[in-house]
């Protein structure tokens, strides 16, 4: 895919998954991530991030995370954007992932933050300007400070968005003044997408254009009827879907993510809950309130 034939950057926006990475036996599963691909199209999803940190990203081989993203977009087929999770904590790394995402026709990539090595904003607006600079694709910014240790400020953010690649964030700082000031400091062009699916109501009428979602995962459709409420602005219709997964949100991070989301994956027939160490499988506890929440949806 070229620059030319990619999809545009006006059409990411939306219920956009985050998507786990099956696995089976220790491997990739490769079968059930291409359906999993199409069944998220099929229930409606605006787009597709694959080898975010919901895809298990820090324990992926190098191979492997290429072979994910190349699936992503061998199976989507060009009917909704993917932005492949390309980043690192190493600025030749990203470059590196940023140029494949670019060759096997991505339409944009996520790039976070230094985490562990804590950079300052100079270091961090050196780090971003040189994926820029080095691949012409478009950039999301993804400010996670939870994770990263390190924040990308709105001053920071501001000069960032004058390279033309830099188009937007995944803001999953849960502080809702941040999309305000960010249009504020850049400009209504500056795409907003919460990272935060128990804050996206808030986020999204603080002027949002879209959620990467871990609940879309195993509730594409809802998460996706909830999108096209606010991005419509029937804010009424979008509370009512938020009542009924709110449980579900909450208890897809009562085990470290992606572990309750790979649980509850495997309650709806999509995959196996296995996850690569460091992290293990959801404790019964936590499975308890999976399938509470999937069932208080609807979904099970």
């Amino acid at each position: 895919m070229t620059v030319a034939n990619r999809i545009p950057t006006s059409r990411i926006k939306g219920s956009i998954t985050a998507l786990i990475t099956p696995m089976k036996d220790g491997k990739l599963d490769e079968a059930a991530f291409r359906k999993l691909v199409s069944w998220q199209i099929a229930e409606g999803t605006h787009g597709l991030v694959p080898c975010g940190t919901t895809g298990e990203s820090p324990t992926l081989s190098h191979e492997e995370h290429r072979r994910v993203i190349e699936i992503c977009v061998e199976e989507t087929a060009g009917r909704v954007p993917v932005i492949a999770g390309a980043g690192s904590n190493s600025t030749v790394e990203a470059i590196a992932l940023t140029k494949f995402a670019r060759e096997v026709g991505c339409d944009a990539v996520l790039s976070v933050t230094g985490y562990y090595n804590k950079p300052s904003q100079e270091g961090q607006y050196r780090h971003f300007m040189a994926v820029a600079d080095a691949v012409d694709i478009p950039i999301i910014l993804y400010n996670i400070p939870p994770r990263a240790i390190v924040e990308i400020g709105v001053e920071l953010m501001a000069r960032l968005a004058k390279h033309p690649n830099i188009i937007g964030v995944k803001d999953a700082t849960a502080n809702l003044m941040r999309p305000s000031r960010e249009r504020h400091a850049i400009g209504k062009d500056w795409l907003l997408l919460s990272g935060e699916d128990g804050t996206a109501l808030a986020y999204m009428a603080h002027g949002g254009h879209g959620c990467i979602s871990v609940t879309a995962n195993v509730a594409p459709k809802l998460c996706s009827q909830f999108q096209t409420a606010c991005l419509a602005g029937d804010y009424a219709a979008a509370l009512a879907i938020q009542d009924k997964l709110l449980p579900l949100h909450d208890a897809l991070f009562t085990n470290p993510n992606p572990a309750p989301v790979k649980y509850a994956a495997l309650q709806l027939g999509l995959c196996s809950a296995d996850v690569r160490l460091p992290l293990v499988e959801a404790d019964e506890g936590s499975q308890a309130k999976v399938r509470e929440a999937l069932a208080f949806a609807g979904l099970k």
